[in-house]
């Protein structure tokens, strides 16, 4: 049976993919910025249902920044705009890190359950792709000026006396944003360089471009291929790649803006004529199509968790805020919840170590959990937050003299929390929840508590989610507790449930 593909294929923040395909499944890879483990690696049998398999790292550095010990984190940064292929028998990931001013390279045979080999090549490589060609292996990057850099033939260093120059550079003229997120193939005896761009007249969206050389070294022809925004607020659905199928036909995987809830994935059609691919229909990303692909079940990306684990480990879907510190969380010390113990002091949950972390998915959707906070100590704060730069929470704080409050906060401003409402909670356990609608960019989180996870009640007021470039991110749902005057407290949360509902 065939399936049918509906945009966007994830309304969910999974920007900056990559797709190959090997055999009959297709591999994906994506930015995950300050989120750990990184690089997640989705598969799919049908280009529309996907699922995390595999992370390229757990964590790729042990610094003051990546760990948010230094008041500032990695926020926007860590890992950007990986590339992934497959090549000889092993899978390659490459990105760049703008924190560190470093190009990593890693690589495995296994990319559904092996772990990666790590390789640091010193300098930025904005954007990268890597370029197998007949025994010598490439890496274009760049914004605006795009450059070509030849790597060993292992991909792991760069070959003393390689290739190292600017290739060529990119419209300037009427551009807001020149050219970046390659994509490079070789494909019919023509070089493919897939970017995006951002022009400042006409629809003034991300439109999708096409470089195309028979030599490596150019000179390149330029082509538009796609601009055009599904009828969503001129948002272009650009940057990405192509990939085909078993059975010769081909397809573009791009993404879209989607406010808060991030950057979601779309897959359109793609033809040739005169081995120029042509992008959509008529010009246009069609919202729902048939392919001839197996139709598969598809798999949660976001998923509820009963924490009830054998051995200390997470599944696949929860990421930490920054890298976490392993002694102060577990899933084993009390079966069946998850402990997050403070071990240092932070002023408000966007410093917060070992925040536990899921993607939240559009329309609409919801996530609860419930808290024992019997063993939190003065000071402490602990809740669900939809966790962006401008954050909100529903959290009960500790005070002084030991009393208990529920209450909801937003971030103050200046890197701690403004309390909008607090209320005396003299339980020991307390039911939490935040629900959200991304429904036309509508973008609001409402918050809630209940003694006994029937009779709920609303706390605070509605947040105004927004995307903005210092995270860099769609908003998060996640678990946390963090002190603000002394450490050993902790929390034990019961369970985490998620609800994905089409409207709100």
């Amino acid at each position: 049976m065939n399936t049918i593909i509906t945009n966007p294929i994830i309304w969910a923040d999974v920007p900056d993919l990559c797709v190959i395909r090997v055999g009959t499944t297709f591999y994906m890879v994506s930015t995950s910025m300050h989120s750990m483990p990184g690089c997640p690696i989705m598969k799919s049998e049908n280009l529309m249902n996907w699922e995390i398999v595999n992370y390229v790292y757990d964590t790729f550095e042990d610094n003051d920044a990546h760990n948010l010990l230094d008041g500032k984190g990695i926020y926007g940064k860590g890992s950007w705009a990986a590339s992934l292929r497959y090549h000889k028998e092993t899978f390659y990931v490459c990105f760049s890190s703008l924190d560190m001013n470093r190009f990593y390279v890693y690589r495995t045979n296994d990319i559904e359950n092996g772990r990666w080999e790590r390789f640091v090549i010193q300098g930025l490589h904005h954007d990268p792709s890597l370029l197998f060609d007949e025994g010598r292996v490439f890496v274009i990057h760049g914004n605006g000026d795009i450059r070509i850099t030849e790597l060993a033939a292992d991909a792991t260093a760069l070959k003393p006396g390689g290739i190292n120059q600017l290739l060529f550079e990119t419209e300037r003229e009427g551009i807001m944003l020149r050219c970046e997120g390659c994509h490079a193939y070789k494909l019919n005896g023509y070089y493919y360089l897939f970017f995006i761009e951002w022009p400042n007249a006409g629809n003034r969206r991300r439109r999708q471009l096409l470089y195309r050389s028979r030599e490596l070294l150019g000179p390149y022809e330029r082509k538009l291929l796609l601009d055009d925004d599904m009828g969503y607020r001129n948002n272009g659905v650009a940057q990405g790649g192509i990939v085909d199928t078993p059975a010769g036909e081909w397809y573009a995987v791009l993404f879209q803006d989607h406010d808060a809830v991030g950057r979601i994935p779309c897959v359109v059609p793609v033809s040739w004529a005169d081995d120029w691919p042509i992008f959509g229909v008529d010009g246009k990303a069609p919202k729902a199509f048939e392919v001839p692909l197996p139709n598969t079940a598809p798999k949660p990306l976001v998923i509820s968790d009963e924490f009830e684990y054998v051995e200390n480990k997470l599944a696949l879907n929860w990421q930490w805020n920054h890298n976490p510190d392993n002694r102060l969380w577990s899933v084993t010390a009390r079966p069946g919840y998850l402990r997050l113990e403070t071990g240092y002091l932070a002023r408000s949950v966007e410093y917060a170590r070992n925040t536990l972390t899921q993607r939240t998915e559009g329309p609409a959707c919801s996530g609860m959990t419930v808290m024992d906070v019997t063993h939190m100590k003065p000071g402490d704060r602990a809740g669900l937050v939809a966790m962006q730069h401008h954050f909100g929470t529903v959290v009960i704080q500790v005070a002084e003299n030991g009393e208990r409050h529920v209450a909801m906060c937003v971030n103050g401003g200046d890197g701690g929390e403004q309390t909008v409402e607090q209320i005396r909670y003299e339980g020991s356990r307390i039911y939490l929840r935040i629900d959200f609608n991304f429904e036309e960019s509508v973008d609001l989180a409402s918050f809630y508590y209940s003694v006994d996870g029937t009779q709920w009640e609303q706390i605070g007021r509605p947040l105004q989610m927004k995307y903005t470039l210092d995270h860099f991110m769609g908003c998060r749902i996640g678990l946390f507790n963090y002190a603000t005057k002394q450490i050993g407290g902790f929390v034990d949360f019961d369970y985490f449930r998620y609800d994905k509902t089409a409207k709100k």
